[in-house]
């Protein structure tokens, strides 16, 4: 029996799907690692050493960042029986799969998942400075848009009602291919070709690679979910400087006034990271009003970690002590947004794509939704309205219309 831990991206989840397919029946453990921060590297190590307790006579496999940039270290833990580096672990070879690749539709299944994760780029060319991901991926690569929406329309024809594109620095995807098609324009040709799509929904963007064509597509295209993730990192100016981040705040603000005026029912979320080096009391007062002034309801918080080898790990840090409280600020002021958001939502309509076990699913502004009915396992994959009539802090609740 094949078990497999991802931890992580979204990414990683497209791919752990792909090695699940290769490995079949297999007595194999994999743990596809994360590097993004030290407590994600405490996470694999943890888990490495339950799944040995949970499986003993299973081969154990690590691959994922962490195993790409600490590779020894994880050869040298005594649970662990193979290290299968980023660059080969969609070769069938490293899972005792036949010899020629599968087609991409058969790479993965999805079968826990009513959507699809369906990876277009890997890799990324930018330095952060408190990013360890591009010695764990490696340069960017995009895939042809040809092979993509082939493996798109697979999913639609299997039952997928929604695909979620997936990649490290994806708003980067196409200047490595011929012509170098961009984001925008992979989108376009994936609603052209692939009609009966009906829901596609982006991972994190750059804010500063939103072109026009994309922009209008976000805004004006109904089957694109009015749900944008946004690689924010930070609010003030200084900051995002030194984390060598390629926006201003000034720039970002105005990105999501622009997306919410053509398209009032987006939902913002965010990657944000509380204390980092040299952050003084000024410069996260100006991270946390970000959340007000980008009304982001879908906040993604960091407690900044040094990842060893990176530029930032030598600046200035501050306390522990502070980066941690300043992290429990954000938090608290980002789920009482998200809560305010989710009750102005009460007694609306809402579409939602059902998911596992049948109960409950997610809204296309992405709010979770449970079913206060009794689960109905037929609309279990299916897209169905639900009338909401209560909120909590994480969560809609509503009756299958």
């Amino acid at each position: 029996m094949t078990n497999i831990v991802t931890l992580g991206c979204r990414l990683n989840i497209a791919e752990s799907e792909a090695i699940r397919t290769m490995v079949g029946d297999r007595a194999v453990t994999v743990v596809n690692s994360c590097a993004v921060t030290n407590e994600a590297v405490a996470n694999t190590t943890r888990a490495i050493r339950r799944l040995r307790r949970l499986h003993p006579d299973a081969e154990l496999v690590v691959t994922g960042c962490a195993a790409n940039i600490e590779p020894d270290r994880y050869r040298a833990m005594p649970e662990v029986d193979r290290v299968v580096p980023n660059i080969g672990k969609l070769d069938p070879a490293h899972w005792g799969a036949v010899d020629t690749p599968p087609s991409p539709a058969k790479r993965a299944t999805f079968t826990n998942f009513a959507r699809a994760f369906v990876e277009v780029q890997n890799g990324c060319d930018h330095r952060c400075t408190f990013c360890a991901i591009p010695f764990g991926r490696g340069p960017s690569r995009s895939l042809p848009a040809g092979g993509v929406i082939e493996q798109i329309r697979q999913f639609v024809d299997a039952g997928h009602r929604e695909i979620v594109l997936t990649g490290v620095d994806l708003t980067s995807y196409g200047h490595d291919l011929p012509g170098q098609p961009t984001l925008g324009q992979l989108v376009g040709r994936i609603l052209l070709h692939v009609p009966a799509l009906p829901r596609l929904r982006l991972s994190s963007l750059d804010g500063i690679e939103i072109d026009d064509r994309l922009f209008a597509l976000l805004t004006q295209e109904a089957r694109v979910m009015p749900h944008v993730h946004l690689s924010l990192q930070a609010g003030d100016d200084m900051i995002l400087k030194r984390m060598k981040r390629r926006h201003s705040r000034a720039q970002s603000v105005a990105l999501v006034e622009r997306l919410k005026a053509a398209r009032p029912a987006i939902a913002i979320g965010a990657d944000l990271i509380a204390g980092f080096p040299t952050e003084d009391d000024a410069a996260f007062a100006n991270t946390l009003a970000l959340l007000d002034d980008c009304d982001v309801v879908h906040p993604h918080i960091f407690s900044f970690s040094p990842r060893t080898g990176t530029p930032a790990a030598r600046m200035p840090q501050v306390a522990p002590a502070l980066v941690k409280q300043r992290a429990t600020r954000l938090r608290e002021a980002a789920q009482s947004r998200r809560a305010a958001w989710l009750r102005s939502l009460i007694g609306t309509r809402q579409s939602i794509l059902v998911e596992r076990p049948g109960d409950r699913g997610h809204a296309e502004n992405f709010a979770e939704v449970k079913s206060a009915s009794n689960p109905i396992a037929a609309r279990t994959g299916q897209i169905a309205p639900v009338q909401i009539t209560d909120a909590t802090e994480n969560a809609l609740t509503g009756t299958f219309a």
